[in-house]
């Protein structure tokens, strides 16, 4: 294989875009060390801080977001676009990139404009099972597109190739499906030892991202009584919401029910609740139920690890995390509840029925690691360096 190949990628934002994109820069690099690797991204997304901190080099331009109403920022837009993809050729240029790689995201659009004008490669990396706008226009100029899911609605030109490849994964959550594929128990034991829970009894985990859901917190918690008489619950609230939780689960169980989780394990209960969890990875891996939101990201890694879900789709916009749920809960790794039929009742008349049945919860999680995919990072990685050195 020849040496010194340029790859640059772009995109961010947010952690949905990020984590991907760092995950096949690393694999590029891991395949291919003498690979040139640069990273396009803005100065007010995590990228900022993320991409440096894992060892890469970033060049940042201007959020360049598509005008979705007629207002005087719709009037900047030719303007911030003939700007920002001008500066985007200079950085290609100055990289000598051999392929560019965008994963959606404010940087990505004009990255996919420039690099289709001066003749370089454009791959693409779609997480959602609803492509954003980004990935929408550089779909028609692709030569690789890997997506998460089957059905994205993206319109590529004659010349793509499309191929479903999963998620590329963090590396904690690489690390835990790894662990995983080699001993499901032991990875368990693992997971529930670091956090401070039993790994001989079920074990639930609710969360709904870092701002919570006040729904599925609610639900859970006014039924901690029936829960915790078939499990134990590890319930990560969101910012700003434990107060309500802890009161109602009080409610319902008492207060000696409760406890902290981890380092921060106060109280002797089977309800672990906090705001937040660092390593999410450890509960994921000990967890034999969750319920949460469905998120693109929060799909693809609970199925690459195999691990039976209820999703609560977000009741807002197009509907958007309930695609992403639905082929997971049709091939029979899951289960989708909408948002306002969350509730106590549904929780309590569905969830200790199935935790006290392990065969089919057994079943379930067959499906649901049958349909993920754990190696996304490393088949983005050959993409991109066979295009590169073809």
């Amino acid at each position: 294989m020849s040496e010194g190949v340029s790859i640059v990628l772009a995109g961010g934002g947010t952690a949905g875009h990020v984590n991907p994109l760092l995950s096949i820069a690393s694999s590029i690099r891991e395949i291919e060390p003498s690979a040139k690797i640069g990273v396009i991204g803005t100065e007010v997304g995590l990228e900022k801080r993320l991409v440096p901190a894992a060892g890469f080099e970033m060049d940042t331009i201007e959020k360049v977001p598509f005008p979705r109403s007629l207002n005087a920022d719709a009037f900047k837009f030719p303007f911030r676009w003939v700007r920002e993809t001008k500066r985007v050729r200079e950085i290609l240029a100055a990289r000598h990139a051999d392929v560019l790689v965008g994963v959606g995201g404010y940087a990505s659009a004009p990255a996919y404009y420039a690099a289709h004008n001066m003749g370089i490669p454009v791959v693409i990396h779609e997480q959602n099972a609803r492509a954003g706008m980004a990935n929408r226009l550089g779909a028609r100029w692709a030569d690789f597109i890997g997506t998460v899911y089957e059905r994205t609605g993206l319109v590529a030109g004659p010349n793509a190739v499309i191929e479903r490849v999963g998620l590329p994964l963090r590396p904690a959550i690489a690390q835990v499906a790894a662990d995983m594929e080699a001993d499901r128990a032991a990875a368990r034991a693992k997971g529930a030892e670091a956090l401070g829970v039993d790994p001989d009894r079920p074990i639930v985990l609710v969360t709904g991202g870092s701002l919570g859901a006040q729904s599925l917190n609610v639900a859970v918690a006014n039924a901690a009584r029936e829960l915790l008489s078939v499990a134990q619950v590890i319930h990560l609230t969101g910012k700003g919401k434990i107060g309500q939780v802890r009161k109602l689960v009080s409610a319902s169980a008492g207060e000696g029910v409760l406890s902290g989780i981890g380092s921060d394990s106060a109280g002797t209960g089977d309800y672990h609740a906090a705001e937040y969890l660092e390593r999410i990875d450890q509960a994921f891996a000990c967890a034999d139920l969750v319920m949460c939101r469905s998120g693109a990201g929060t799909v693809a890694e609970i199925t690459a690890l195999g691990v039976p879900a209820v999703y609560v789709p977000l009741p807002i916009g197009n509907g958007e995390q309930r695609f992403n749920a639905e082929p997971v809960v049709e091939a029979g790794g899951g289960f989708m509840v909408r948002d306002d039929d969350f509730t106590s009742e549904w929780v309590t008349g569905h969830v200790p029925g199935l935790l006290s049945d392990g065969k089919r919860l057994a079943s379930i999680a067959q499906a649901a690691w049958g349909y993920g995919i754990r190696d996304a990072a490393r088949t983005m990685a050959e993409r991109v360096l066979e295009l590169a050195h073809r």
